[in-house]
């Protein structure tokens, strides 16, 4: 009997041992398979591209290959929802924007995630500006001049999105209110129509994104006024930050790609990807890579930061979109 006794306390030792050390173990075996990341958006656009540069790297470092698998539509919704019931373990991770992860939770009548008890931010490694862009028959030369022309016209001017409740609508109605301008909303279905009607001064200006406005605006179809970002984007150095052309020291408006990991991924493991995330968007390599396609990378800051960063961006744009009137429109 005390011989049973003494086995069951062995055991139970043992037991607990494994318990205290499983987690840590789990990180230091990590991965032993292939790892995939879901990108939202079709194969060749800027953040696919991105990524794959990414995966690549992260492949090399972590000795395991890193499937990038698409999985475009409802609006970056259905790569977000697919990854929310993956299991927790690392292997399946996501890509996503403040869209799909800020914006969409309140303009949604439905949404079948949860954005903040569903996930866990692994990286946060780029910002995604857009441009002010105006037709170049508009006489406002800078953003100080639009707001002028804007409140002295007798008829409001027209500004594209493609889309009510986009990123791209939400920045432009974010101005809006912040300087107190009176600006009619055109819609569009997709990004190249909405900017090729500046071109076409069908409307007047409009937030762009950069990858798609470049071009237009080295052709001088487009001029642009300045970024939405905080600082000046490489691809457009003489082009002035937003905050800096209207002295609104603290305006941005701005999208983002985040890396995500389902919540429940073991500590260890993410803290563990957070590190090699660090270690490729910190190099310059990757950095003018990030530029060439109008991103604007950053240091990646830390899981912590970025969740209070992520808790401010909810809150700017769902209280944004209730104040529009848009809450649960689509």
């Amino acid at each position: 009997m005390r011989l049973s006794r003494r086995c069951a306390q062995i055991y139970g030792l043992g037991a607990l041992a494994l318990l205290l050390t499983g987690a840590p173990a789990q990180a230091q075996d990590y991965p032993t398979k292939p790892i995939t990341i879901v990108v939202p958006l079709a194969a060749g656009s800027g953040m696919d591209s991105l990524v794959r540069l990414y995966a690549d790297k992260l492949q090399q470092l972590l000795g395991k290959p890193v499937i990038v698998e698409n999985k475009p539509g409802a609006a970056l919704m259905l790569a977000a929802a697919a990854v929310a019931t993956a299991p927790a373990d690392g292997y399946t991770l996501l890509v996503s924007t403040s869209s799909a992860m800020a914006i969409n939770l309140v303009l949604y009548k439905k949404v079948n995630y949860d954005a903040v008890k569903d996930f866990v931010p692994v990286s946060f490694y780029v910002k995604s500006p857009f441009i002010l862009v105006v037709n170049p028959d508009l006489p406002a030369k800078t953003v100080p001049e639009l707001i002028k022309l804007a409140k002295d016209s007798p008829t409001p001017l027209n500004y594209s999105s493609p889309g009510a409740g986009v990123a791209q609508h939400l920045s432009m109605e974010y101005m809006k209110q912040r300087f107190n301008v009176n600006m009619v909303h055109v819609p569009y279905r997709n990004t190249p129509q909405s900017i090729t009607d500046i071109v076409a001064n069908h409307v007047q200006l409009g937030f762009a994104e950069a990858g798609a406005s470049l071009p237009l605006i080295r052709e001088g179809k487009l001029r642009a006024l300045a970024v939405s970002a905080l600082t000046r984007i490489p691809t457009l150095p003489d082009v002035p930050p937003f905050a800096e052309a209207a002295n609104a020291p603290d305006f941005e408006a701005v999208s983002w790609h985040m890396l995500y990991a389902p919540r429940a991924t073991p500590k260890p493991i993410v803290d563990k990807l957070h590190a090699e995330m660090n270690k490729i968007m910190r190099d310059p390599e990757m950095k003018q890579k990030a530029s060439t396609i109008g991103l604007l990378p950053i240091d990646p800051p830390s899981i912590a930061e970025t969740e209070k960063y992520l808790a401010a961006e909810r809150e700017k744009w769902g209280s944004l979109v209730r104040k529009l009137g848009l809450e649960g429109s689509q």
